[in-house]
């Protein structure tokens, strides 16, 4: 089965990303296809082709699943979402031999059970297979063959295909983890909202002085390298039946070729480090699976005492961090931890390591020409008035359930108070 010339396509994204998204897609998908790129809610509708699903899938930094849209209609009970699925050749995107699972999402729905309005998608498409072939597929609740999503709306819905299966921020080398990881997806957005691209140009030089398990230093040296996110991972359209045709498998794999032979070394340093040693051992493997390590500089240390790094001369510098804060877990390191007489740690507020850090900015970062500048993840909206710093941007992001601000401060000699015209959010 081959599918239309023009799908169309929801690639959805963590809140706040979404004109990041609509950026980065309109720059790498074919020219014909960017001026049908647009920025929605909670991701961007793309009106693309099965190559595109694949590129997609492949190259994006900050989408979370790329989902084509099956059938749009109606309904008013389980019926009609019944009715609707069946109106759906599903013979042209599986057989009974692959397996299949149901998720449903909905915004101000009359259903009372979304659970049996998945239950009834299930139904149309087994009875359908059933009814052609004698048999009807299993359902696979961890890796299906055919991940289907049900979205419901106050009087219509839709029906989807993902094609990506597992979650898009699930690259592939990231094993070792610390207590609270930051996803993939939103340590690109970062970086992305910053302006950071891995060159002297844009972005110059790279820190995170609280690396954690690498997730920020190791997407920044994937950029740096133009080395595409979905390299080393599977996509659930590799067992899907309008990407198995013989012409499909040589247009992914001549994609996936192309995006190997295009790697490179970096243009920039990139340097990580961390207050606990072990995380910083969980970084440098984690960069080790990712084909990095040789990157990125990783050093133990307390980002309150840590010197700033020497760069290459007329090379700024940023850094970007997202420090342990409130629910992910306590904000670690010398300035918020004591030990008792055990030797255990136990926390110790905690309430002035954000004044400390900004001191220790202003001690260390000033030097050099070309300048430093910070980002930092925070979903303390006061956080400049902690440090003592005029930010000089804020962009609204979302770790998670969290509702955060990126904030940017540029690091400069001499008092930086922040004043009372405070800058109020920017778009990303």
């Amino acid at each position: 089965m081959s599918l239309p010339n023009k799908l169309s396509l929801f690639v959805s994204c963590p809140g706040g990303v979404e004109p990041l998204l609509e950026e980065e897609l309109k720059r790498f998908l074919p020219p014909g296809v960017r001026s049908k790129v647009e920025a929605l809610r909670g991701g961007c509708g793309v009106l693309g082709t099965a190559e595109d699903v694949m590129r997609i899938n492949l190259e994006s930094r900050l989408a979370q699943r790329v989902l084509v849209e099956i059938i749009e209609g109606p309904y008013r009970h389980e019926d009609d979402l019944y009715s609707l699925a069946r109106r759906v050749d599903w013979r042209d995107w599986l057989t009974p031999k692959h397996t299949l699972r149901i998720d449903t999402t909905a915004q101000r729905s009359p259903l009372k059970s979304l659970n049996f309005a998945a239950l009834r998608i299930k139904d149309a498409i087994c009875d359908q297979l059933r009814e052609h072939t004698g048999e009807r597929p299993s359902v696979d609740t961890q890796r299906p063959d055919l991940p289907v999503v049900l979205h419901v709306g106050p009087e219509r819905a839709a029906i989807y295909v993902d094609t990506s299966g597992e979650p898009l921020f699930k690259r592939g080398w990231r094993i070792d983890k610390g207590d609270a990881p930051l996803k993939e997806t939103l340590a690109a957005a970062m970086l992305a909202a910053a302006g950071w691209r891995g060159t002297p140009e844009e972005g110059g030089a790279l820190h995170d002085p609280c690396c954690g398990s690498g997730t920020i230093p190791i997407e920044a040296a994937l950029i740096a390298c133009d080395s595409a996110p979905g390299l080393q991972r599977r996509f659930a359209f590799e067992h899907q039946l309008p990407f198995s045709t013989p012409a499909m498998k040589v247009a992914w794999g001549e994609m996936a070729q192309a995006a190997r032979a295009r790697i490179h070394a970096p243009a920039v340093p990139i340097y990580a480090s961390d207050v606990a040693f072990r995380m910083v051992d969980f970084a440098r493997r984690n960069a080790e699976r990712a084909g990095v390590a040789q990157y990125i500089q990783f050093n133990g240390g307390d980002a309150l005492e840590r010197p700033a790094p020497a760069l290459p001369d007329g090379m700024p510098g940023a850094i970007v961090m997202n420090p342990p804060y409130g629910e992910r877990i306590e904000v670690r390191g010398k300035a918020a931890m004591t030990r008792d007489a055990g030797g255990s740690e136990e926390r110790d507020g905690g309430d002035d390591f954000f004044p400390r850090l900004a001191a220790h900015w202003k001690r260390q970062y000033t030097e050099n020409p070309a300048g430093w500048t910070a980002w930092m993840l925070s979903p303390d909206m006061k956080l400049p008035s902690k440090m003592r710093l005029k930010e000089a941007r804020r962009v609204p992001m979302w770790n998670g359930p969290i509702e955060c601000r990126l904030f940017r401060f540029d690091l400069i000699k001499g008092s930086a108070r922040k004043p009372s015209d405070a800058p109020a959010d920017t778009p990303t």
